[in-house]
């Protein structure tokens, strides 16, 4: 069986994190597992975990009036999940439902945030990381968005 720091190190999201970090940081890990179908986390809800995905996919998702349930990202192994641990109000801003069978790191967020406030070079290394996930997944949304509803002149 593997420790959370060997996983960690060989998890794409902390490819480069110096390893006395991975060791660092994993005592706030734990290893789940989450059935098809099942809500990881609701909108609203209070945001205290990130994930990291080790194997299947996650589902994010939002409650479109009308609609019902839309998926904005299906995420698999190898991608992270669930920023809104680290910025106040702490509140999850989209569902998370596992598409099928899902391995992950979770990470205990209050743990997390009291270690990068404690340690200015680990705090901004997961603001760096956070923020090129941020970046990733509102450009997925941008091209979702351009698919659902086509091409917008320029003026």
């Amino acid at each position: 069986m593997k420790t959370i720091d060997v996983l960690l190190a060989e998890h794409p999201f902390f490819q480069g994190m110096a390893p006395g970090y991975l060791e660092f940081i994993a005592g706030c890990g734990r290893n789940v597992q989450f059935e098809p179908g099942r809500y990881i986390h609701r909108e609203g809800q209070e945001a205290n975990e990130f994930y990291a995905i080790r194997h299947g996919k996650v589902a994010l998702e939002i409650f479109v009036p009308g609609r019902g349930p839309t998926t904005l990202q299906t995420l698999d192994e190898g991608d992270v999940f669930g920023w809104s641990w680290i910025f106040p109000p702490y509140k999850w801003v989209f569902d998370a439902r596992a598409v099928e069978l899902t391995r992950a790191v979770a990470f205990d967020g209050v743990c997390l945030r009291t270690k990068c406030e404690g340690d200015a070079q680990l705090g901004y290394d997961f603001m760096k990381r956070f923020a090129q996930m941020v970046a990733k997944r509102l450009d997925a949304v941008r091209l979702q968005l351009l698919d659902v509803y086509g091409t917008v002149e320029r003026r």
